[in-house]
């Protein structure tokens, strides 16, 4: 499979937050914790140059968790802030102005070193389509003020957003980079939900998810659809049409109705705590 996904506001965007930067003190950066790597922008190093970073390890809940205190440790080492999330919930939201404090101290003590008092700390959100940066927003600010949808794109313009007294957020649309030149990268931004599912080969995108359980997590397809997964994927997808009773007009097995539902089932957590990639490599 070749991913490639680069609608045209995203280039309008990411020179629109080349812009906004200069009004920034700290980058908060929202990553699928399922995807940590995969779901971080190259071009958004090199845009928060000199500024605070604060990574948000976003959908924790739907992640391993052993694997989410590998991650934490590993963004940590290399200097960024960390906190892991469930926009959704909201749990974990009331570490997130905690360390953003302390991301801006040294910002905040030069503000007062030069008799500049109560200037909130400005924050730009971002994070590519999809990882849940509205949500954030509306969790952290309590109000419904970005828009949010469970499908790519749906923010396209910008706006800040004055949290309280401390903080003020400028949300921005999500970018992905316009080219992936690792397609491990590509699939697992498929997987997740960050590429639409109309331009993607699903039945051919559940294989590679059925290869990625067995290898990793042995024993989750046997226990929720009853398989054997000694066997090829192709003969797994099966018996998880039949297990399902996915079945076409012609009663025949409906690969694409099995492979529909296996995506949906990873995606919404039903199959467990699932992350597919890990800092070292495995």
């Amino acid at each position: 499979m070749h991913f490639q996904w680069y609608p045209g506001h995203m280039t309008k965007a990411k020179r629109q937050m080349q812009e906004d930067i200069k009004l920034i003190d700290l980058v908060i950066e929202l990553v699928d914790a399922r995807i940590p790597l995969s779901s971080r922008n190259p071009d958004i190093d090199d845009l928060g140059k000199n500024k605070a970073r604060l990574i948000i390890m976003n959908k924790s809940d739907l992640s391993d968790e052993t694997r989410n205190q590998e991650w934490a440790a590993y963004f940590k080492s290399l200097g960024y802030f960390v906190v892991q999330l469930d926009a959704r919930s909201k749990v974990g939201m009331k570490t997130v102005t905690n360390v953003v404090m302390d991301a801006c101290k040294e910002k905040i003590e030069r503000d007062r070193k030069r008799g500049i008092k109560n200037r909130p700390v400005r924050a730009m959100v971002v994070g590519i389509p999809n990882v849940g940066k509205s949500t954030f927003i509306n969790s952290y600010a309590g109000k419904a003020c970005a828009k949010t949808g469970n499908k790519p794109g749906v923010t396209k313009g910008k706006q800040w957003i004055r949290l309280n007294q401390n903080v003020e957020l400028l949300d921005t649309p999500g970018i992905l980079w316009p080219k992936f030149e690792d397609q491990m990268v590509g699939l697992r931004l498929a997987l997740i939900g960050a590429i639409k599912d109309e331009i993607l080969n699903i039945d051919e995108l559940s294989i590679e998810l059925i290869k990625i359980l067995k290898h990793y997590y042995p024993g989750v397809l046997a226990e929720r659809y009853s398989v054997d997964e000694a066997v090829e994927p192709v003969q797994i997808l099966e018996g998880i049409a039949e297990n399902r009773k996915c079945i076409s007009k012609g009663n025949e097995l409906d690969y694409s109705k099995a492979a529909t539902l296996l995506i949906d089932e990873f995606r919404s957590g039903k199959l467990g705590k699932i992350t597919l990639e890990f800092p070292k490599s495995e």
